[in-house]
């Protein structure tokens, strides 16, 4: 799982100068080796999340996150099992939605690295991907959320997480690919 996050994000071209930031710093932690793959890494860990796009992508699905009562894309912590990056993406959004078949697109649509409660402090350096459900996906709450929702793109709930707009455009960019 580390040697293809470093490689997966060696080899991405970050949208804008924002996210290219984000990329290098994730770079740079993964550096400390696999250690920055666990939530036991202090300084920071990397993550995986999804914004799961329905089959035309008309609809975005989103979760009203547990813990911090905010919509949120889908995803969380690598898990020793997981292979690559974009695997964890995809196994989150599958536990977490309830929906068989979804599809991954392995390239990251952005990284974003944010401050956590985890372990009493710590950073997700949170690599994105796009996701997308089969037509007629039924999705189901997990006990990570309060609720999942089907939204448009340009009409996105509230309260929103800080970073979930931004991910609209690339995901739908990568729907059409």
């Amino acid at each position: 799982m580390h040697a293809d996050a470093v490689a997966v994000l060696t080899g991405w071209a970050a949208a804008g100068p924002e996210a290219a930031e984000a990329r290098d710093r994730t770079l740079e932690l993964l550096a400390a080796g696999p250690g920055a793959m666990s939530r036991a890494h202090l300084p920071g860990h990397v993550t995986a999340s999804a914004l799961v796009l329905d089959a035309t992508g008309s609809q975005v699905l989103l979760c009203l996150h547990g813990k911090f009562r905010k919509w949120v894309q889908l995803g969380g912590h690598c898990e020793p099992t997981d292979r690559t990056l974009a695997g964890a993406a995809l196994r989150e959004a599958t536990e977490e939605s309830g929906i068989a078949g979804l599809v991954v697109d392995p390239l990251p649509i952005d990284v974003d690295i944010h401050p956590v409660a985890c372990r009493g402090g710590s950073l997700h350096h949170d690599v994105r991907f796009a996701v997308f459900a089969p037509a007629g996906a039924v999705e189901r709450v997990s006990d990570e959320s309060e609720a999942l929702g089907w939204f448009p793109p340009d009409r996105l709930p509230e309260p929103l997480a800080d970073a979930t707009a931004k991910l609209v455009a690339p995901a739908l960019a990568a729907l059409r690919r």
